[in-house]
């Protein structure tokens, strides 16, 4: 499947977005541990907080006055660096150990945000310090306070407003403790992996570019359809006209060439209908409303130049968009394989997996497709408008495979 004519983008593009999945996924999901393993992991990183407010005080004592000196700061700064780096890495090891995180291997913090990273974690940590240390110091009190009152010692009113205050200090405490867990996952995974802010401006990136792609496709489908009915209908019944003109000056002085030149002109009529249907079909199939989408493909089957053999396994309807995006990738995708890569056969299969439906299109032509070309880059544009990834492997001498996935969520 080669690239095709700037016209090869039928078909209307539902809606405006593009996938990123792929870094979704590395944002820093978590699997659900258990708490016992949490609780160590948060009694673990107090330890490691107190590790690196030490090599600040010490490393950063030490290297003070190399810092300040522009000739010996490079050198200092890449010790100081590279000491916060370990540090960092210890700190995502055991937010993968002890919290289930996962991180994209392929992501590196820049060095001004391992330092970020390590100063907030350093507070975060003290301060959890803090809170389990009163946390503890509230139970030995809850023991004393009990056994008081098993003794006798305190009265009703005393232990009333003892058990108040101590509730409302053991909730700020839970509260408090749950905060700073809840910021040490938050900063791990802006330091790991792509912040909320970061996935953010990359899905603004690429809404701006899917929208250029929507505008630039609709364009390029205008003029498609311009030339489609300039260089064949139009033509075609300027054709029609003549012929119809020059029988209609010979039907007084030669009925027989006037009879002649309306057959051709009948004949011609017929070809203007049959050229204008293919011209709406390639705009919007109307089977694909009426019939849906496996009677649509079987459409692009019976007008192939080449034998096609489709597998179509889709239990139940599918949504409107993803119906007309799968159409018109197998019908480009056809088109292009009948004119540019020399197959004698291709081969369609339409699947549905769970939410996603799969479209798959295999010729046996000369490969070397250029997935930047075109016609490729106009497929890929109406895919990833539904969030949706294509794929396209074609090496020189085939076969070429290109395949689509498309969310129906």
């Amino acid at each position: 499947m080669h690239e095709d004519s700037p016209g090869t983008t039928a078909g209307p593009i539902p809606r405006p977005g593009a996938a990123d999945r792929e870094a979704a996924r590395g944002e820093g999901i978590s699997r659900p541990p258990s708490w016992p393993r949490r609780g160590t992991g948060v009694l673990l990183g107090c330890g490691t907080a107190l590790i690196g407010l030490a090599y600040f005080l010490v490393v950063g004592t030490a290297l003070g006055a190399f810092l300040l000196w522009p000739r010996t700061r490079p050198d200092a700064l890449g010790v100081l660096r590279g000491g916060a780096r370990r540090l960092a890495d210890l700190e995502r090891a055991r937010r993968s150990v002890f919290f289930g995180d996962l991180f994209p291997e392929h992501y590196k913090a820049s060095d001004p945000k391992i330092l970020r990273f390590l100063a907030v974690r350093c507070y975060a940590g003290l301060l959890s310090a803090v809170v389990l240390a009163l946390l503890g110091f509230g139970a030995v009190l809850a023991v004393l306070l009990g056994r008081g009152a098993v003794r006798g010692s305190l009265d009703w009113t005393e232990l009333l407003t003892q058990v108040l205050l101590g509730g409302v200090l053991l909730f700020l405490d839970v509260q408090g403790l749950f905060s700073l867990t809840a910021l040490d996952a938050r900063i791990a995974r802006e330091c790991f992996g792509p912040s909320e802010r970061e996935l953010l401006r990359r899905r603004i990136d690429e809404l701006a570019t899917s929208r250029a792609a929507v505008v630039q496709a609709v364009d390029t489908e205008r003029r498609r359809i311009e030339r489609d009915l300039h260089d064949g209908v139009q033509q075609r019944l300027v054709a029609l006209a003549m012929l119809l003109g020059r029988a209609r000056r010979s039907r007084d002085r030669d009925p027989a060439l006037a009879d002649t030149l309306t057959a051709q002109a009948h004949e011609e009529a017929q070809g203007v209908l049959t050229e204008l249907r293919e011209v709406a079909w390639r705009v919007y199939p109307s089977a694909l409303d009426s019939l849906g989408l496996e009677e649509a493909l079987g459409g692009v089957a019976e007008r192939c130049a080449l034998p096609l053999r489709i597998d179509f396994s889709v239990p139940g309807p599918l949504p409107q968009p993803v119906e007309t995006a799968a159409y018109f990738v197998v019908s480009e995708a056809v088109t292009n394989a009948a004119k540019h890569s020399g197959a004698t056969a291709v081969r369609v299969r339409v699947t549905r997996l769970g939410p996603v439906l799969t479209v798959r299109i295999e010729d046996d032509g000369r490969g070397g497709a250029d997935p930047s070309g075109t016609g490729l880059t106009g497929l890929r544009s109406r895919v990833t408008a539904l969030d949706g990834l294509l794929r396209v492997d074609s090496p020189l001498g085939g076969p070429t495979l290109l395949t689509a996935e498309l969310p129906c969520a």
